[in-house]
Formats: structure tokens, C-alpha cells, sequence
């Protein structure tokens, strides 16, 4: 939690306690980070070690470049790591981080006139 919050986010209270942690992402946006002997109970499966394999990717919209690297600034300055170097496609731009735990964190901005109206 101490990582995340220096990243700018925080946590509802309400779900959270000393084996998971309810992360505020945004208005409709909501994260758990469990313990791993929570994490356990939910699933059948062995829980592998983040730091060798990847288990997930979370990419999140960013609303300009320069939350991007801002996001990714404040990561590494918490602890976290790069594992990359940022992706620029002109209309499209991409960066992240490692967590504590060697989760990938991505975020992306992707210019409002490259996205096709449904």
C-alpha cells in the first residue's frame, strides 16, 4: 500500500485490512491486492513468483503523455522499476513499471481523434 500510495492512489477503507487492500484506480476503477496466503484461497492454482513470470499485465488509460511518465517517474522513485523504454506511434503512447512484487504496470495515452467512434 505504501508503494501504491506514493504513486497518488488510494485505498477505501472499508475493504481493507491486514490480508487485502481495496485500491482506488479511479471513479469506476477498483484494485484488491491480497496477501498471498489470501491470494490462495481464491484459487486452485500455484501462484508463481512475479519477478521470473508474468502472471498478469494491467494496462491502464492515461490522459496525456506526460501522465505516462509521470506515473512511471513517481513508480521508480517508490522502488519500482522500468522494464522497457517508452512506446511512441505518434497517435499512441505507452510506458510502465514493475511493482515491488515484479507485476507489470502499464499505462497508455492514445490521442481522442485516433479513436473511431462505434
Amino acid at each position: 500500500m505504501d508503494f501504491f500510495g506514493k504513486l497518488g492512489l488510494t485505498f477505501n477503507a472499508q475493504f481493507t485490512d491486514e490480508s487485502a487492500a481495496c485500491m482506488i484506480i479511479s471513479e469506476d476503477i477498483y484494485v484488491m491486492l491480497l496477501t498471498e496466503n489470501k491470494f490462495k484461497t481464491f484459487t486452485p492454482k500455484q501462484i508463481c513468483d512475479a519477478t521470473e513470470s508474468t502472471e498478469v499485465l494491467v494496462c491502464l488509460s492515461s490522459a496525456s503523455r506526460a501522465e505516462v511518465d509521470g506515473m512511471v517517474h513517481k513508480a521508480v522513485a517508490a522502488g519500482g522499476k522500468t522494464y522497457k523504454e517508452p512506446e511512441d506511434h505518434g497517435f499512441m503512447y505507452g510506458h510502465g513499471f514493475q511493482d515491488l512484487d515484479g507485476h507489470i504496470w502499464e499505462l497508455a495515452f492514445m490521442e481522442p481523434s485516433a479513436i473511431k467512434s462505434a
